[in-house]
């Protein structure tokens, strides 16, 4: 069987990865530069924020993908050679207002069968003043910010550009995958038993099956009214910090400071709805970095030293569509996780591989599907 994927971000090159492994042909698209979108633009938390506040259906993903990525991440360092740099120090959520629910839905999770408290990564408790200020004695500990403080103690991240680094070392020396970047799909039609492929380059594809992980660019490449996908900007800023001023991720009031391996910080970040516009902007900037100083005093005497922005791919409540498309029996989606597809992609990309290849899937594929009430909201 050989398949295409349109679109090289975090779900196309995990998806050329399982498939080739399972002895699929692969040939893998992308219109600019593979890894070069928003999995390239996120921070790299391997968990949703708040993750209480999204639907079951992201919750099941990111659980199942939780428990897959140390093993992920050591079968890609020996592979290519490239260290991802997974931190497992855990998450510090200051001044959450819902805390009582998110108590709430942790306890829940424990109690089903998959999940076994403390071992899951969803389990988070309340932290003491003493407890926060000894994992992390930088931050601000101002009562406005420690009051309601919770812990996820196994919550980790990963330097997402050298995770995409490592899987394009993959997929490029894979001998059942082809890639072709700078190569844009403009059109495509099923015919008996198969997909035909147009590229902009006046290039055409035979495929058996074809899988559009196009991230916020899917519902251009489809054109379905059922496919709700659109860009949602985000802009992160990098601290160049020494070692050891922040330890492990914290999380105040919807903006987050992550911590890299040679002490470097990313602060992030913005939700705009502004099209296809990647600009950076200088109200961003400060804004971003004010959110950081007030988490995080000690960055006032370190410089920032890069700011960018990435697109997410907004979808209804965030749940992503992972399924055949309405109207074909051949052609497939994988996109649409909004801010989640880093954490998301494990799951999402095994989903979707038991689909192409009939078999069974690791959890319910419904909630997923294309067929779904169309909504105003875009985003949870």
């Amino acid at each position: 069987m050989k398949v295409v994927i349109a679109g090289a971000g975090v779900m196309g090159l995990m998806l050329a990865r399982e498939l080739a492994e399972t002895g699929v042909r692969v040939c893998l698209l992308d219109k600019s530069e593979a890894g070069r979108e928003a999995s390239w633009a996120g921070g790299g938390i391997i968990s949703p924020l708040y993750p209480w506040r999204y639907p079951q259906a992201v919750t099941a993903l990111a659980g199942w993908s939780q428990q897959y990525y140390p093993e992920l991440i050591a079968a890609l360092y020996e592979q290519s050679g490239i260290d991802p740099e997974l931190s497992e120090e855990g998450l510090l959520m200051l001044h959450v207002k819902d805390a009582v629910e998110a108590k709430a839905w942790s306890a829940n999770l424990q109690k089903t069968p998959a999940q076994h408290a403390p071992n899951t990564p969803a389990w988070l408790q309340s932290i003491s003043d003493e407890k926060l200020g000894a994992l992390e004695p930088n931050i601000a500990l101002a009562d406005a910010y420690k009051e309601q403080a919770l812990w996820m103690p196994r919550v980790a991240s990963v330097r997402n550009p050298r995770l995409l680094k490592a899987l394009k070392n993959f997929v490029y020396t894979h001998p059942r995958i082809e890639v072709k970047e700078k190569s844009e799909l403009i059109s495509f039609q099923e015919k008996a038993g198969g997909v035909s492929i147009s590229l902009a380059c006046t290039e055409r594809i035979e495929a058996d099956k074809m899988v559009i992980c196009a991230g916020a660019w899917s519902a251009r490449v489809l054109n379905l009214p059922t496919i709700q996908v659109a860009p949602v900007k985000g802009q992160m800023l990098l601290f160049d910090a020494p070692r050891g001023l922040l330890n492990r991720v914290v999380l105040s009031d919807g903006r987050y400071l992550i911590p890299r391996r040679d002490g470097k910080i990313v602060a992030g970040s913005t939700l705009e709805h502004a099209g296809f516009d990647k600009q950076t902007t200088e109200d961003a900037l400060d804004s971003l970095r004010q959110s950081a100083l007030t988490i995080l005093p000690a960055l006032a005497r370190c410089p920032v030293i890069k700011q960018w922005a990435g697109l997410r791919p907004g979808s209804p409540n965030g749940v992503p569509y992972i399924g055949k498309v309405p109207g074909y029996k051949q052609v497939f989606i994988n996109a649409g996780h909004f801010r989640n597809g880093l954490v998301l992609a494990p799951a999402s990309v095994r989903l979707m591989r038991t689909l192409l290849t009939n078999e069974t899937p690791p959890f319910d594929a419904e909630p997923y599907g294309c067929e779904r009430p169309r909504t105003k909201s875009l985003v949870s």
